[in-house]
């Protein structure tokens, strides 16, 4: 019996994935594409967590020549191992990682990054030291030792290329950088006390960050035959074009789609040879995280690499009771964006992609980082941070949110958004939860709006109510269901018959839970509330509304789902009706 492989969550070491029974999905044959590529310094953006680090892992052993006794342990059933290039396991190979680089201050970058250029030397010098001839060892050896960070970025580099240039087999330099703009992600995300101006002072004129990137731009003229650098965003690239302007950027490339990522197929490969019970995946996985795409041209939508392989690992461990559906460590690091949502323009944006899923845009190939809140490039940014993805829609590109996972994360920023802007929205989660506790299995759903209204909607600011909408209400709504895991929240769900605003999906994690909800909200400003006949029109209107939503595909026959009619008047009353199965 076939021994199920180990689901390698969290994990990037190509050797150690290899060698200890991981499943490994096959990426290798894109090594044999890049190489038929005209330039061979190229450049690829993924969104975080898509299998970036594993790539470049994998990129490493293979060209590496210190791994040349390991190919068919590594390669061999591979792709790759039955289909291998010439230049397998034929070069040095110099990698940098800029991930955790200070940002703190000008000279703490510098330091840091002087430090980080040296760590990645030491390591090259370990790994190839019967390469090395022991007087050049020493000397670079001594050097570092001697120099405590201060030697010079451009200096460590070309002690490493002089090193390859005496080498007797006349091998070259394959260079790996990943990261490459964690430092200015980290500006723009986080607000480090490195000011914009600073930045350029490091990118630009003679930082060292351009002289990092020209001294490789000069490198490539001699002992560096390839370089492969991969990123999050683009916004370097304007940056760093003066200093490196030879790359081949693959990042917008239709063939190049698939390299990072997994595909249905794919998954179904992970599930196999992990020895997954499928009767155990109770949950709507491409609901729930498929549908990226980097190209609209693209046939394949796509799994983020590190949501598929936590989902896979908390069915194999829980046996299919999921509680959370986001790895808590991928939510951190889409939290990172929360910066740019200090200007008003960005968080109207984010607001209307939320209420209508979409939005038309272009995607911008590169922008400057004192460019990123214009309209183009902050939609651009999202797409790189993998917060909206590419889709067609009657043959127009478009932007959208890929999935469900990534929208709850959009209401998890707009639940902030609105408590920041109304502090005294006050309340106790727990007595949200108890509501939500008696609508699940008590189906009572008066507690749950008695909170709602309580809480939120009586608290709104007379300032902010003057402007205050239908769809502000369900912005409330959805950012506090959001955070619930009795049910999925499903916003403007498509049926035959229209788009429901609120559709709680019940989860097989509570299976004591019987009964699904669809709420069709209406909203009266206070003014209007005198009028009567107003407020019965706009009953009438959502009730009529729910009649023809209990006909469609979706809901037809079902005896297992509720409707309700729901009213707010200004912020001082609502009116609920439900209408019977």
């Amino acid at each position: 019996m076939k021994l199920p492989k180990k689901i390698p969550d969290g994990q990037s070491n190509f050797e150690k994935i290899r060698t200890n029974n991981y499943v490994y999905v096959d990426k290798t044959r894109f090594i044999e594409q890049i190489e038929n590529e005209d330039n061979d310094y190229c450049f690829l953006i993924r969104p975080r967590k898509f299998g970036k680090s594993l790539f470049l892992s994998m990129l490493f052993h293979y060209y590496d020549i210190c791994s040349a006794e390991k190919f068919d342990v590594l390669f061999g059933d591979l792709y790759i191992g039955k289909n291998p290039t010439p230049k397998r396991n034929s070069y040095f190979v110099l990698r940098f990682s800029f991930a955790g680089i200070d940002t703190n201050s000008k000279e703490r970058f510098e330091s840091s990054f002087n430090n980080n250029i040296e760590a990645s030397v030491n390591e090259f010098l370990n790994h190839y030291e019967e390469f090395i001839p022991a007087d050049e060892h020493k000397k670079i050896r001594l050097e570092l030792l001697e120099s405590r960070g201060n030697l010079g970025v451009s200096t460590i580099q070309k002690d490493v290329f002089d090193i390859v240039q005496k080498d007797k087999e006349k091998r070259k330099l394959c260079v790996i950088i990943d990261e490459y703009d964690h430092f200015a992600n980290d500006l723009i995300a986080l607000g480090t006390n490195l000011s914009i101006k600073e930045y350029k002072d490091l990118i630009w004129a003679n930082g060292v960050v351009r002289d990092f990137y020209e001294t490789l731009k000069n490198g490539s003229q001699t002992v560096i035959d390839k370089i492969f650098i991969t990123g999050i965003t683009p916004i370097m690239l304007d940056d760093v074009t003066s200093g490196f302007n030879i790359s081949n950027n693959l990042s917008n490339d239709v063939r190049y789609n698939e390299m990072l990522g997994f595909t249905e197929e794919e998954v179904e490969f992970l599930i196999d040879e992990c020895g997954i019970d499928r009767e155990k995946i109770t949950i709507d996985r491409k609901f729930l995280y498929n549908g990226y795409l980097f190209h609209e041209g693209a046939e394949q939508k796509l799994y983020n690499s590190a949501m598929i392989l936590y989902l896979l690992h908390k069915i194999k461990v829980t046996e299919g009771e999921i509680k959370h559906l986001i790895n808590d460590n991928l939510k951190t690091d889409y939290g990172r964006i929360r910066n740019l949502l200090s200007k008003k323009e960005n968080i109207e944006k984010l607001e209307e992609i939320i209420e209508l899923n979409k939005i038309p845009a272009e995607i911008s190939s590169r922008f400057s980082i004192d460019k990123i809140h214009e309209k183009k490039n902050f939609l651009s940014l999202l797409y790189y941070m993998g917060l909206l993805t590419i889709d067609i829609e009657k043959g127009i590109p478009m932007l959208t949110i890929p999935n469900y996972s990534i929208k709850t994360m959009y209401w998890e920023y707009m639940e902030n958004i609105i408590t920041e802007r109304n502090p005294q929205m006050v309340y106790d989660p727990s007595v949200i939860f108890e509501g939500l506790i008696k609508m699940a299995f008590d189906n009572d759903y008066k507690p749950f709006f008695e909170t709602f209204h309580k809480n939120f909607v009586s608290q709104i600011s007379n300032r902010d109510l003057e402007n205050f909408s239908e769809k502000n209400i369900k912005f409330l709504l959805l950012s506090i269901l959001f955070q619930n895991n009795i049910y999925l929240p499903i916003s403007e769900t498509e049926n035959s018959t229209g788009y429901s605003d609120i559709y709680l999906q019940r989860r097989n994690l509570y299976p004591l839970v019987q009964i699904d909800w669809v709420w069709e909200i209406k909203y009266i400003k206070e003014k209007d509330s005198r009028k009567k006949a107003f407020i019965e029109r706009k009953k009438t209107e959502a009730i009529k509304q729910l009649q023809r939503y209990k006909t469609s595909n979706l809901f037809k026959d079902r005896k297992d789902v509720r409707y309700l009619a729901v009213v707010f008047v200004g912020k001082k009353d609502y009116f609920i009706d439900e209408i019977s199965i």
